[in-house]
């Protein structure tokens, strides 16, 4: 990265941390309208959440000055709002708790905070808080990563030669290994696979296959069902790349192939006891129009087709 493109990235960091900090009001002189500052009502969260608090932990784990938290826990037990206890493995060392009157003291604050993020989220929809989520999970899983122990990044690339077999063999293993599908379904899927070779168009389809570290972790195909519906197809995501947001990308990145090439409307069928996937197109934006009982795989089941307008 250039230094110009760092300073770029700096700036915007900046600027949205100004943004969010306006948003939820952490600039007034009391926090929610209250007599507690920003720092004050994180110590009291940390106090009221969690049993067995030392200063120094507190200190540590919130990257505060020692004296500036001694000075603030004084204040609290000052005002009746904080209790301290020997610890029975430490003498040296004393836990922290609040009493009944600090309890009181955070009720209103948790409160308040949680409505003001209510409030922020509402207006957003269902489709735009997906899209914050994804973000925010993001956001919080690179910055937990030590840079020196940061994990690949996960690529996505276009379909190529030899993926389709991988699509087949993965699809029958881990839905067998998470659903105890038999081998019919990984029959479906090879039907759908050598479909898709057969009659693909590059123009109108495509696919990807989500990279980390050069293994395959992930797969999409965008499909033409008419002129103005693409069908999305053949999402899946290893077990071992969940939970960071890789399946609502993978979505995401069929829908922007499929708006540059005309099409007005997503499709998908899927079933409802698949329920990682069914919160991804929830969440995205797609409604359930129809569901329908059916056996097949081994199992009695319910097939549900959902639609999305782009």
């Amino acid at each position: 990265m250039t230094n110009a493109a760092f300073d770029q990235d700096v700036a915007a960091l900046r600027r949205f941390n100004r943004l969010y900090t306006q948003r939820i009001g952490v600039l007034k002189p009391g926090l929610h309208d209250s007599r507690f500052s920003l720092t004050e009502a994180r110590l009291l969260y940390e106090l009221a959440n969690r049993d067995g608090l030392s200063a120094g932990q507190l200190c540590q784990e919130l990257g505060l000055d020692a004296g500036y938290v001694s000075r603030m826990l004084r204040g609290f037990e000052r005002d009746g709002l904080l209790k301290r206890r020997a610890d029975a493995s430490d003498k040296r060392r004393s836990l922290l708790a609040l009493t009944a009157a600090g309890r009181k003291a955070y009720a209103p604050l948790d409160v308040a905070s949680r409505n003001e993020i209510g409030a922020l989220l509402k207006p957003l929809g269902e489709a735009g808080r997906g899209q914050l989520m994804q973000a925010v999970r993001g956001m919080e899983n690179l910055l937990r990563l030590d840079p020196a122990a940061a994990a690949p990044p996960i690529s996505l690339r276009p379909h190529r030669p030899g993926d389709i077999g991988w699509v087949i063999s993965r699809h029958g293993a881990v839905y067998a290994e998470e659903y105890g599908w038999d081998i019919s379904f990984e029959a479906l899927v090879a039907e759908i696979g050598a479909g898709f070779l057969k009659n693909f168009d590059p123009e109108r389809e495509a696919g990807w296959i989500a990279e980390k570290d050069g293994e395959r972790v992930g797969s999409v195909f965008v499909v033409q069902q008419s002129r103005t519906v693409a069908k999305l197809r053949l999402l899946l995501v290893e077990p071992a790349a969940r939970g960071h947001g890789l399946g609502h990308r993978l979505v995401a990145t069929c829908e922007a192939f499929a708006r540059e090439k005309g099409y007005r409307k997503m499709v998908l069928w899927t079933n409802a006891n698949l329920l990682e996937a069914r919160r991804i197109y929830q969440r995205g934006g797609y409604s359930l129009v129809k569901s329908e009982p059916h056996h097949s795989f081994g199992h009695d089941l319910i097939g549900e087709y959902w639609e999305k307008k782009l």
